[in-house]
């Protein structure tokens, strides 16, 4: 008998949530509608548990058995700052309804799973003003789960500037550990009057902008207040300090990206205001090879659209973001001896970023895998959320799916 928690990865890409779950979790099912993506994943876990097609499309007897863990990636693109606003009424983040449906149809068979997770960008936390988290908030109380979020920068982990949305539902039935909620800082007869009324978890934790930003107390704030009372302020610790910058992570001779010629480099440089020069000023007196990103963004100066290289040498990449055009991709710089190189991030470079081992194997075509990557969840996040909240709370449960 197989006694390791069970899950199902909805949107899930190439697998990088399963990568973060790691060996001591098992996958009953996975599924995503892209079929390159799914090749990525069928290369690296096999195909056994993958099933590729819409999301709308499969029933709960597609599913097998009972999961611990229901995990869910839903896609961001109408949920994004960038994004033209449709949140979940938007054709591609709407798709977290008919998983949701599904969600409802399995506590009605009694297969409701004991913990969901989904990840999103933060920018669902404000979408249509608040009202699509707010959204969120209510499926979930519906389906009886108490739960809370967690806004987790995937820079603590690895050299790249990624902050997420991490919503984590708990069924109502199931014994939350204090260990693993925050307190407020109250007097102990206070608290003691809290937790006896069982109020403590609605509280907002002070002085704790790491996970739980003032952009996430804000949409706290904003939920009504029977919502609330659904409401869990999550306890997870800080990692230790990251020990991997950007120069780590960067391949000298990369096999899918040719490092540009002076004029290429030039020209790149010449698109640089005056404050992003200085940054490059800067890394050339740092006496030691240094590492840096660009991207090229359009811009607004005296009302006409510019185009500007914009650079930063903080030992951290920018975002990765799928590659709808040539301004989404990501540069890379590296200045050593007082002179400026630059390419395009290599495939394997991003994937680094996104704590993917060097023996994951990646699609062969480039933009291909640049969107696999920049479309995914770090996998050290996933990691340290399992390791500090979703197997503790599994093994306060009885519950555990058959094997």
């Amino acid at each position: 008998m197989d006694n390791r928690p069970a899950y199902y990865e909805f949107f899930a890409g190439g697998g990088m949530a399963r990568a973060g779950l790691g060996e001591g979790w098992r996958c009953l099912f996975a599924n995503d509608f892209d079929r390159k993506k799914a090749e990525s994943y069928r290369d690296n876990w096999g195909g056994d548990e993958l099933h590729i097609g819409d999301v709308r499309e499969i029933t709960t007897a597609q599913l097998p058995g009972r999961a611990d863990l229901v995990w869910a990636s839903f896609p961001c693109q109408d949920l994004s700052l960038a994004g033209a606003g449709a949140g979940l009424k938007g054709e591609r983040s709407g798709t977290f309804w008919p998983f949701w449906d599904l969600m409802k149809a399995l506590r009605q068979e009694g297969r409701a799973p004991a913990i969901i997770v989904l990840e999103n960008v933060c920018g669902a936390l404000t979408s249509h003003g608040g009202k699509d988290f707010v959204k969120i908030c209510e499926a979930l109380a519906k389906e009886q789960y108490r739960f809370g979020a967690l806004v987790i920068d995937a820079a603590l982990f690895v050299p790249q500037s990624r902050p997420r949305l991490f919503i984590i539902a708990t069924r109502e039935d199931i014994a939350v550990p204090s260990s693993l909620l925050r307190h407020c800082e109250r007097s102990e007869a206070f608290q003691s009057r809290e937790a006896a009324s069982g109020l403590l978890r609605r509280i907002a934790p002070r002085n704790d902008g790491l996970f739980h930003t003032r952009a996430l107390v804000a949409a706290h704030e904003r939920l009504p207040k029977p919502l609330r009372a659904n409401w869990l302020w999550w306890n997870l610790p800080a990692p230790p300090l990251r020990n991997r910058s950007l120069i780590d992570v960067i391949e000298d001779a990369p096999i899918d990206v040719a490092w540009h010629g002076v004029k290429e480099t030039n020209a790149l440089i010449a698109m640089m205001s005056d404050v992003n020069l200085a940054k490059i000023a800067e890394a050339k007196r740092a006496g030691r090879k240094m590492a840096g990103t660009l991207y090229r963004r359009t811009r607004y100066q005296n009302g006409v659209r510019i185009q500007r290289a914009e650079a930063r040498f903080d030992e951290v990449a920018g975002c990765l973001r799928t590659p709808a055009g040539g301004s989404s991709r990501q540069f890379v710089l590296v200045i050593d001896k007082g002179k400026v190189r630059s390419r395009l991030m290599s495939a394997r470079e991003t994937a680094r970023l996104m704590g993917l081992p060097d023996d994951y194997v990646l699609p062969e075509n480039y933009n291909e895998a640049y969107h696999l990557t920049g479309d995914g969840v770090v996998v050290r996040v996933v990691r340290h959320v399992a390791a500090h909240l979703l197997e503790p709370l599994i093994d306060t449960t009885s519950l555990r799916s058959a094997a």
